[in-house]
């Protein structure tokens, strides 16, 4: 039986944590993996700090990803890293806004987007299960922007800038 994949998303109320996990949690289920997702939210105002789980397999049999075993941590906001660190295992990948170039993005809010775009290049799901994922959870206008944004994270990580956890 494969092993299920952990990922965990961290950032700050209002940034797109919970629509980034939704956009996650929708291409893995198209890529036909069972899926179960959690979710964490710190204070719930706009701000606050706020994280997702995500894990997907064969069988997924509870939402939690359990402290270090977290194979992918992407995070929205630089000052949520350290907090969030315990949850990623030995080898398991941090993907952070600072792997993207400053000022890259055409909307900021499109953050979530370009990251998970890096996150895909590490795990198993299909680059077209991704897009119709993203086009399902947001509305048509941004889809051109978004497009954009994930080739950009794509990108990004593919010119080797994803540090790995020791």
């Amino acid at each position: 039986m494969e092993k299920v994949k952990n990922i965990v998303i961290a950032g700050l109320g209002g940034q797109g944590v919970l629509t980034a996990s939704d956009m996650l949690a929708e291409a893995a289920f198209r890529a036909g993996f069972d899926v179960k997702k959690s979710e964490l939210h710190g204070m719930s105002q706009r701000g606050g700090s706020v994280s997702s789980d995500v894990r997907y397999g064969e069988q997924v049999l509870s939402p939690m990803v359990p402290a270090g075993e977290a194979d992918v941590l992407l995070v929205l906001e630089a000052t949520q890293i350290e907090i969030n660190r315990p949850m990623l295992r030995t080898g398991g990948v941090l993907i952070d806004p600072g792997l993207l170039p400053e000022g890259a993005l055409k909307n900021k809010k499109s953050l979530n987007v370009a990251l998970l775009g890096a996150v895909s290049t590490v795990l198993d799901i299909p680059q077209e299960h991704w897009m119709a994922a993203i086009y399902a959870n947001l509305a048509e206008k941004l889809h051109k922007v978004n497009d954009q944004a994930f080739a950009l994270g794509r990108e990004a990580a593919l010119q080797g800038s994803i540090a790995q956890h020791h």
